[in-house]
C-alpha cells in the first residue's frame, strides 16, 4: 500500500488469512476479542472467527457469558489476529451486535454433536464446584437429546462491524510496516494511511 490509498480491507484480510491457514500450526482463525463493561473495565479472551458476512466478523458464544454481558452493556469491542508464522497482525475495532437467529441456527447445525451438547451443558462464566458436575450435565443432555439437538436460546452468534482496521507487518530492527484504514463516505471504500511503527 502507498502512503494514502483507497483500499477494500476485506480482500486483503482474506489473503492474509489464507496465507496463515497454510503456515499456522493451529487455529489461524483464532482472534483475541476485547470487550469492556459499562464501568470501563476491559477483558480479553481468544475466540474463533467463523465467518465474514459483508464486513462483519462473526463469532459464536454463550449469550449469558461475561463477554456477552459486556457486549450487551456497551455494544463495543476490538479484535486482534496475530499470526506468528507470518509475523503479521490485523486489528479491528467496532460495534458488536447479535447475528440473525437463522445464521446462528445454520452454524449450530454444522457443529459436532459434542459441541452442540456442550452448548447446553455449560453455564459459561459461572462458578463450577467441580468438573464432575459439568460432565454429569453433559451425560444428562446426551440422554435428553438422542436425535436432533436444537440450538439453545442462550447460545448464538455476534458480529463485529469494523470502524477501523490496522494491518501490521513485522520489519527488521522493529521498523514495522503499519497501515490504519478508516471508512470513507462511499460504501466499501476505506482510506489507508501509513503510520510510524
Amino acid at each position: 500500500m502507498e502512503l494514502e490509498e483507497i483500499v477494500d480491507p476485506i480482500p486483503l484480510f482474506k489473503q492474509w488469512l489464507s496465507e496463515a491457514e497454510k503456515k499456522e500450526i493451529r487455529d489461524p482463525n483464532a482472534m483475541q476479542l476485547a470487550t469492556v463493561s459499562k464501568n470501563g473495565m476491559p477483558s480479553v479472551r481468544t475466540v474463533l472467527l467463523k465467518d465474514i458476512i459483508d464486513y462483519d466478523f462473526v463469532f459464536y458464544t454463550n449469550y449469558e457469558s461475561r463477554k456477552s454481558n459486556e457486549i450487551n452493556e456497551t455494544g463495543k469491542g476490538a479484535i486482534c489476529f496475530y499470526w506468528k508464522s507470518l509475523n503479521r497482525q490485523v486489528r479491528l475495532i467496532g460495534n458488536i451486535t447479535k447475528v440473525a437467529e437463522e445464521i446462528s441456527d445454520k452454524y449450530y447445525r454444522s457443529r459436532s454433536r459434542g459441541s452442540r451438547i456442550g452448548a447446553w451443558a455449560s453455564q459459561q462464566s459461572r462458578e463450577l464446584e467441580s468438573r464432575d458436575i459439568l460432565m454429569e450435565k453433559v451425560k444428562l443432555m446426551e440422554t435428553k437429546y438422542t436425535d436432533d439437538i436444537p440450538r439453545p436460546s442462550h447460545w448464538g452468534g455476534y458480529a463485529l462491524s469494523p470502524i477501523e482496521f490496522e494491518f501490521w507487518q513485522d520489519g527488521d530492527f522493529r521498523l514495522h510496516d503499519r497501515f490504519i484504514l478508516k471508512p470513507t463516505k462511499i460504501k466499501n471504500q476505506w482510506i489507508a494511511k501509513r503510520y510510524y511503527p
